[in-house]
C-alpha cells in the first residue's frame, strides 16, 4: 500500500518510519516548510503547514492510507492569547481539511493519533472506548472535536477512519517531562516521590508503532476508536524505580506524604503538575486485543532500557 505520514520529524513518526522500512508498503510524507529531513525509506517528501486552507492534493495523490501524527502538542510555556483557538486551528480544522482532501483523492483509510486526554485527565476505573468523553485541556478538546469531524467525514465519504488515543508515550528519543525525569534519576537527586500509590497506564513507543502498523490494513479497525497501552500499570514511585534500575542507579526516593506535597504545590500554583504525578489514569486496552488480536511487542522494562541506552549514547556523542 502507499502510505502518507504527516510530521515526519516527530518522535512518533521517526520510529514508525524505521518499522515501515521492514514492510512492503511504500512511504511518503510531509515536513514543515524550512525544516529538513533525510531518510532513504521515504520515497517522496513534501513541505506542508497544518493550516485550514493548505493544499495537500499533490502530496496525497494516489495515497491509500494517511497516518496523521502531526499536531500542536502541549506547550510548556504558552504565549498564545487564546490557546484553545490555536489548538482548534491546527488540531481540528487543519486535520479535517486534510481528511476531506484525502477522501477526495481516493484514500481508503485515515489513521488519526488522538489523545487519552479526550477521555479525561484522571480516573478511578480504567477508561474504555465507550466512556463518555470528558476532555478538559485545550489540546484534548481540539483532539476530541477532530475525532467527531473525522467520523462524520467517514460517514459522508466512505473513507475509513481509525482513531487511536494513547496515554503517555515513552521510548528512545523521548523529550519533555519524561526526559527530565530520567535526568533527575541519573543525577541521583533525592526526590520526594517515595510514597505515591496511584496507578497510571503508559504506552511504549514500540508498542504504539506496532499497533499503528496493525491498523493500516486490518479490516476490523475501520471506523473504530482504540485506547492503547502497555497493559502494565505503575505508580509514579514504581516508574521512578524502574527508570533507576534501567540506569543502574539507586533510586533516591523520599516517602513524603502526598497530602503535604499537594498542599505545597497548591501554594506554588502547580496544581496541574500534581495531577500528573499523583492521580491515577488507567486505560483498558482489551478492545485492541479482542477485536484486532493485537498484543504488546515489548515490556515496560525492555522499553525503558532502550530509552535509557539511547539517552546515554546521545550524551556520549
Amino acid at each position: 500500500m502507499k502510505l502518507f505520514l504527516t510530521g515526519l520529524n516527530s518522535f512518533l513518526s521517526q520510529s514508525l518510519i524505521r518499522r515501515l522500512g521492514d514492510t512492503e508498503h511504500s512511504v511518503s510524507g510531509s515536513i514543515r516548510p524550512f525544516s529538513t529531513f533525510k531518510n532513504n525509506i521515504i520515497e517522496n517528501i513534501t513541505q506542508n503547514e497544518l493550516l485550514p486552507d493548505e493544499n495537500w492534493s499533490e502530496a496525497i495523490l494516489g495515497v491509500d492510507v494517511v497516518i496523521h501524527t502531526a499536531a500542536r502538542a502541549h506547550i510548556l510555556h504558552e504565549i498564545a492569547a487564546d490557546p484553545l483557538k490555536e489548538y482548534r486551528n491546527i488540531n481540528t480544522a487543519s486535520t479535517l481539511h486534510l481528511a476531506k482532501q484525502a477522501a477526495e483523492a481516493g484514500a481508503s483509510r485515515f489513521i488519526f493519533i488522538s489523545s487519552i486526554g479526550v477521555n479525561g485527565n484522571s480516573n478511578t476505573l480504567p477508561f474504555k472506548e465507550l466512556d463518555k468523553p470528558a476532555p478538559q485541556e485545550p489540546y484534548a478538546i481540539s483532539k476530541y472535536e477532530a475525532e467527531q469531524g473525522l467520523l462524520k467525514i467517514a460517514e459522508e465519504t466512505g473513507m475509513e477512519v481509525v482513531i487511536i488515543r494513547p496515554p503517555l508515550v515513552y521510548g528512545p528519543g523521548v523529550k519533555a517531562n519524561f526526559l527530565s525525569m530520567i535526568k533527575w534519576v541519573e543525577r541521583g537527586i533525592p526526590l520526594p516521590f517515595g510514597a505515591i500509590n496511584n496507578q497510571r497506564s503508559l504506552v511504549a513507543l514500540d508498542n504504539l508503532v506496532d499497533f499503528i502498523i496493525h491498523c493500516i490494513d486490518h479490516p476490523k479497525a475501520a471506523n473504530e476508536i482504540f485506547l492503547i497501552s502497555d497493559d502494565e500499570d505503575v505508580s509514579t514511585t514504581q516508574l521512578l524505580r524502574k527508570v533507576a534500575l534501567a540506569l543502574g542507579k539507586r533510586s533516591m526516593l523520599i516517602p513524603i506524604p502526598v497530602s503535604w506535597m499537594k498542599f505545597v504545590a497548591k501554594r506554588l500554583g502547580k496544581q496541574a503538575v500534581t495531577e500528573r504525578l499523583f492521580s491515577s489514569l488507567q486505560v483498558d486496552s482489551s478492545k485492541a486485543r479482542d477485536l484486532l488480536g493485537w498484543q504488546p511487542v515489548t515490556t515496560m522494562d525492555e522499553q525503558l532500557t532502550k530509552t535509557v541506552d539511547t539517552y546515554l549514547n546521545e550524551k556520549i556523542i
